[in-house]
């Protein structure tokens, strides 16, 4: 009828509610990988500038701070990037079949297996470097040893995350 507003029907109210659902399961999707890249990117900043200082005690205090920032940030939002991944792609038909979407798993295992050596690495630069600073000594070689394994885990590790957030971005195929 001419004039009238079309009644507001439960589907369409249903529609509203599934897509407000996903744009908000997308967002939290998105915020876990700008805080993985981003905590990423804070923690080797900050232990390259930490490194390079060579003070036991400003490494020691800097990789104390880097170690809780991973468990906090970094584990959690590799926690939720599967769980928001898998909503989004239920909510949208999204397949395995998809080419982007099956490199990108195969690269957050490769950021995986990469990230978790880098952790135990940085546990035990942080105590090294407070053995060091406690008896007034230079860090031990192993230190040093520690710190170039996990500069070059992080270049392996670091790309994948950034390839995932462009695959995930442009889906190329």
């Amino acid at each position: 009828m001419p004039g009238t507003a079309a009644p507001d029907t439960k589907a369409r109210r249903l529609c509203r509610v599934d897509m407000t659902l996903y744009w908000l399961v997308k967002y939290l999707h998105v915020l876990g990988a700008v805080v993985i890249l981003g905590t990423g990117t804070g923690i080797a900043f900050f232990m390259l500038m930490a490194h390079r200082s060579g003070e036991a005690a400003f490494i020691a205090r800097t990789a104390s701070v880097v170690v809780i920032a991973d468990m906090l940030f970094t584990l959690s939002a590799v926690l939720l990037q599967p769980v928001t991944g898998g909503l989004l792609m239920s909510m949208s038909s999204t397949t395995l079949a998809e080419r982007w979407l099956m490199l990108s798993l195969g690269l957050y295992a490769v950021a995986g297996l990469f990230w978790v050596p880098v952790i135990f690495m940085q546990v035990e630069m942080r105590d090294l470097a407070r053995k060091a600073d406690a008896a007034g000594e230079k860090l031990p070689a192993r230190y040093h040893l520690l710190f170039r394994r996990w500069f070059l885990c992080g270049i392996p590790g670091f790309g994948s995350v950034m390839a995932i957030l462009w695959l995930m971005i442009a889906k190329p195929f």
